[in-house]
C-alpha cells in the first residue's frame, strides 16, 4: 500500500488508502487497519495521490449527506477476481436512494444463479460506502450483510431516504 489518508467526518475518521493505481480500500471509524496487516510507506505523497486524496475526502462527505458523488478517484480492484469486480462495478450504478437485491445484481453481471457469490462479493468490498454495498438487500427486503456492521448500513440507508427490515 503507498499513502493513506485519515478523513474526519461527523460519523468518525475514516482511513482511506493508495496504491499507486487509486484507491485500495476504505476503513470505517473504528476499523483496525493493522489488523489486516497493513503497512504503510511513508514516502511523499505524488500529485496523483494529493488529488486522489482530494476527490475521496469530497465524495466521502457527499456520500454521507445521501447524495451521489461528484467523482470517485481511480479505484485500484487489483489482486480481486473478476467476479467481485463485476459485482463492485453495478453497485456504482445504484443512485443514492436506490437499492436492489443480491439476485439482481447477480442477473446484472450474468451471473442469475449466484446470488449468494454476490452476496460474498459484497461482503469483499474494500471500498464500502463509496461502492456502495450498502444498497443491496436480501430477496425478502431485510438488510443482510454489512461488513461494517448493519447499524452502518441503515444509517447510510436512511440518509438515503430508504428504510429496510
Amino acid at each position: 500500500m503507498g499513502s493513506c489518508l485519515s478523513i474526519k467526518t461527523k460519523e468518525g475518521s475514516f482511513t482511506a488508502y493508495f496504491s499507486e493505481r487509486g484507491l485500495a480500500r476504505l476503513d470505517l471509524p473504528g476499523q483496525h487497519s493493522a489488523e489486516k496487516g497493513s503497512t504503510i510507506d511513508d514516502s511523499p505523497v505524488s500529485p496523483d495521490e494529493r488529488y486522489w486524496q482530494q476527490m475521496t475526502s469530497q465524495a466521502l462527505h457527499q456520500v454521507l449527506a445521501g447524495e451521489r458523488p461528484e467523482a470517485l478517484p481511480p479505484l485500484d480492484w487489483s489482486g480481486h477476481t473478476n467476479f467481485q469486480q463485476e459485482v463492485w462495478r453495478a453497485l456504482l450504478r445504484i443512485g443514492p436512494g436506490q437499492t436492489k437485491t443480491y439476485a439482481q445484481i447477480a442477473a446484472e453481471v450474468g451471473k442469475p444463479l449466484a446470488a449468494r457469490a454476490t452476496g460474498g462479493a459484497c461482503g469483499a468490498n474494500p471500498i464500502p460506502v463509496l461502492v456502495p454495498c450498502h444498497r443491496v438487500l436480501a430477496a425478502n427486503g431485510r438488510l443482510g450483510g454489512f461488513s461494517g456492521g448493519l447499524d452502518w448500513k441503515r444509517r447510510l440507508l436512511a440518509r438515503e431516504g430508504v428504510t429496510a427490515k
